[in-house]
């Protein structure tokens, strides 16, 4: 479980294939994660399979390959990373799963001010698990809605989370990993209205 509270901008030393799957190794020499430690790589739970030196690695299966934007990073990219919630923490965002529900796009960037109005695109199976002031984790961020549409939606960043995340340097068309609030489908499921996530 995190909060969607990114800790660090850090950087992507190799992912190699594996099988069907990737091993993700990121350089992150302040958080010194034990053997097992779960991870929230852009928004995704991630297991610690070893440590060296600084370097943390990860296995990434199908399933997170099909679902995320994993499988799309190289040497030196930037990842957002959140080390997972100890009982007692504070929750300063809102509970995320690191469960990603899939993949959305960013449409539009709009500056205003020091703040930046973000479009993005998603398919309707998501947005319908949307409402506006209501939460979403893009990347691992915890963010607020603040219109939603059929098939897409808006947020608005803020100057940090500009500086500290990958949101603020992200271009228009670039994918981002989206979780919906799992109270959203919790509740959609007892109402009898889910449908797969595609």
């Amino acid at each position: 479980m995190f909060t969607g509270l990114v800790e660090k901008l850090s950087n992507v030393v190799a992912l190699e294939t594996i099988g069907a799957g990737r091993r993700l190794t990121i350089f992150e020499p302040t958080f010194q994660p034990e053997i097992g430690d779960s991870i929230a790589v852009n928004g995704v739970c991630l297991t610690v399979v070893s440590t060296h030196e600084g370097q943390l690695s990860f296995e990434i299966g199908p399933e997170t390959l099909n679902r995320s934007n994993l499988g799309q990073l190289k040497a030196g990219d930037r990842v957002n990373l959140e080390r997972s919630l100890r009982v007692g923490d504070r929750l300063g965002g809102h509970f995320v799963q690191g469960h990603v529900d899939g993949i959305g796009f960013i449409e539009s960037r709009t500056r205003n001010g020091d703040w930046e109005d973000v479009w993005f695109r998603c398919p309707a199976v998501l947005t319908r698990l949307m409402v506006p002031k209501g939460s979403i984790a893009i990347d691992g961020v915890s963010l607020t809605l603040v219109n939603v549409e059929a098939d897409r939606f808006s947020v608005m960043l803020i100057p940090h989370t500009q500086a500290v995340t990958t949101l603020g340097f992200k271009q228009v068309g670039e994918p981002v990993n989206l979780e919906c609030d799992m109270l959203a489908k919790h509740v959609q499921k007892l109402m009898g209205l889910n449908q797969p996530l595609e």
